[in-house]
């Protein structure tokens, strides 16, 4: 049996979820991914109503569907950042508050630890997302960064952190965090970090996405061995760079998404820079058998058919490994079996 394909529904939450059920259904998808905004999956009603993760569960499967994971990228991203008025416009009213940024960032681990509970209640066991930074705007080192400041900002991440994971511990529930830049983990270094800082526990692990390693340099099939047992979920996105200078750099130049002069933008699976065989080879490499969740982005293309064409795409690219040597027909002289 090959990996399910799924998609995210975190683009597509301007549509309600029966809506985007019945449109992934015709797209060609085996499930969704939840996000935990919109109308899509609803926090705290998931855990204190079964009925409705039931009800959530009953329109999945009048389209054909399943879920596997559930998102909630937008409320752990407050967890560990320097808040600002940006967070109002991502965030649940009850977790903003009052934007006290001390405040939100507890409110914001309190909703990651109900989201735990809200997964249980649905029946998966894996949550996706992000888990914020406060030292990302130390990225580069100029007035001089010390180590004794990253080390605070590794040793905050943790202290935030440890205490959702123990309700995802209690919940039999893991927490898969998307490497990604403007997080505590945006490459194979901090990822290595960020596990040494939670003392390697076992319910921290990573939601996979090549799309934010290659216009970054980082080698996004190694990551894939690199951390082999905590490979928990895995996004197909893809992702178009450069080959030659342009006006903006990785830094992006403050040019919004889709503007020709970036040196970097996010494509429809299959129509930029990634490579995508080597992933899957790696994935059979490491026994991964989770969703491939397609994350859909790209700006100069109708959403509507680069989803249906990344779901023909992906599925069309996956294959199993080999359960027998390609040569085991032969004998050791080269000669075929009788």
């Amino acid at each position: 049996m090959s990996r399910p394909v799924t998609l995210f529904t975190g683009q597509w939450a301007d549509l309600s979820f029966e809506a985007i059920c019945l449109k992934a259904k015709n797209f060609g998808y085996e499930g969704l991914e939840l996000a935990c905004w919109g109308d899509h999956f609803d926090v705290t009603r998931a855990c204190n109503d079964k009925a409705y993760c039931d009800r959530r569960r009953e329109i999945l499967s009048r389209n054909s569907l399943s879920t596997w994971a559930i998102s909630n990228h937008l409320v752990g991203q407050a967890v560990c950042d320097r808040i600002d008025e940006r967070h109002k416009s991502i965030l649940p009213a009850h977790v903003w508050g009052n934007g006290t940024p001390e405040n939100v960032r507890k409110r914001a681990a309190e909703e990651m630890m109900k989201t735990a509970l809200a997964a249980k209640n649905l029946g998966v066991k894996i949550v996706n997302g992000f888990t914020g930074s406060s030292i990302w705007h130390l990225l580069y080192g100029f007035p001089h960064v010390s180590a004794a400041q990253i080390d605070d900002g590794f040793a905050d991440f943790a202290n935030r952190w440890n205490p959702i994971l123990d309700e995802f511990k209690r919940c039999g529930v893991q927490f898969a965090m998307e490497v990604h830049p403007t997080e505590i983990a945006f490459d194979i270094v901090t990822a290595q970090r960020a596990i040494e800082a939670l003392g390697g526990r076992k319910e921290f692990g990573f939601n996979y996405d090549p799309s934010h390693f290659g216009y970054q340099g980082v080698d996004y099939v190694e990551f894939i061995r690199i951390f082999r047992h905590r490979i928990l979920h895995a996004h197909m996105k893809d992702v178009y760079w450069s080959t030659t200078p342009r006006m903006s750099g990785v830094f992006g130049g403050h040019l919004s998404f889709g503007d020709s002069r970036r040196f970097w933008d996010f494509r429809s699976p299959g129509r930029g820079s990634i490579q995508f065989e080597p992933i899957i080879r790696a994935f059979n490499e490491i026994g991964y058998e989770g969703p491939l969740s397609v994350e859909w982005e790209d700006s100069g293309m109708d959403r509507e058919h680069g989803a249906t064409e990344a779901c023909k795409f992906v599925k069309k690219l996956d294959f199993r490994p080999s359960t027998m040597a390609f040569d085991a027909s032969f004998d050791k002289k080269g000669q075929k079996k009788k």
